[in-house]
């Protein structure tokens, strides 16, 4: 689809199509939706941010929220390369002496009052998040140098942050921080919900290992480390693989299991594994 702004023509992105649920912490998904209402005309949705250990399920949560409004979802991965070209409008050569503006998913969210996941916000430098800064405040617009246009939000749109509490990430400079509100801080889930999770996304798995597995998880939250759902979901599927590969069923036996954990986190994770 192309778009027309000041006669320059926007090429846009495709909205992300993925198959996730949302299992369980509802008031967390209550919080999410709230901070993009609009009550009064002259309200305005707020930018919230997800704080979480990498693997907790923020993107999910992002992007269940957004379906559940049933809106377009775009996904905008952030890294330390992310340049402000990169979020907003990016040249392509097409032909000779001739350039083609390519809008990122962010913009595309942005004139079809879609839904933005900046994943991973806080790996980006401060002078990609100043490009952002109008869009984030009460403008709601950003401005590309490279097009030399200014894009203006749709009512409709909406941008959610999720950001990894982790050493790997740049701090944000406060006056993107104090825009970033609220901040919606996604735990490890209980045991009930994490073995509901690990159903929802192996549907297939053996029951018993499942609920094996969320035991493991369990102990390790309990000494605050930092394995997640997502660390489960690949022991188990692994397992099951071993299992299959061994004797022909996804029944797999305490060695599996080990060699399962051992393989996806490391000889470390034994201290949490049980001996039945």
């Amino acid at each position: 689809m192309v778009v027309e702004i000041e006669g320059v023509a926007l090429h846009l992105a495709h909205p992300d199509e993925l198959t996730v649920n949302w299992v369980g912490q509802d008031e967390v998904m209550r919080q999410l939706l709230a901070a993009w209402l609009v009550i009064d005309s002259q309200d305005l949705p707020m930018n919230p941010r997800l704080l979480g250990k990498p693997g907790v399920g923020k993107t999910t949560l992002a992007y269940a929220a957004a379906k559940r409004l049933a809106r377009e979802v775009y996904i905008m991965q952030a890294t330390v390369d992310t340049r402000p070209e990169d979020l907003l409008v990016t040249p392509v050569i097409e032909g000779e002496a001739k350039l083609r503006y390519v809008a990122s998913p962010l913009v595309t969210a942005m004139l079809r009052g879609g839904i933005v996941i900046l994943d991973e916000g806080n790996r980006m430098s401060e002078k990609s998040w100043a490009s952002l800064a109008p869009l984030l405040d009460t403008r709601r617009y950003v401005e590309s140098i490279v097009a030399g246009i200014k894009i203006k939000a749709h009512p409709l749109f909406r941008l959610v942050a999720t950001m990894n509490d982790d050493a790997s990430t740049f701090d944000l400079p406060e006056y993107i921080h104090s825009r970033l509100q609220p901040q919606i801080l996604i735990d490890f889930p209980e045991r009930d919900e994490e073995l509901a999770i690990l159903h929802e996304n192996l549907p297939f798995g053996d029951t018993q290992i499942l609920t094996y597995v969320t035991d493991f998880l369990q102990r390790a939250h309990a000494a605050d480390e930092r394995y997640t759902a997502r660390d489960g979901i690949n022991i188990a599927r692994f397992a099951m693989k071993l299992a299959h590969e061994s004797n022909g069923t996804t029944h797999a036996n305490l060695d599996l299991m080990r060699t399962a954990i051992v393989q996806t986190l490391g000889e470390e994770a034994l201290r949490y594994v049980t001996r039945n």
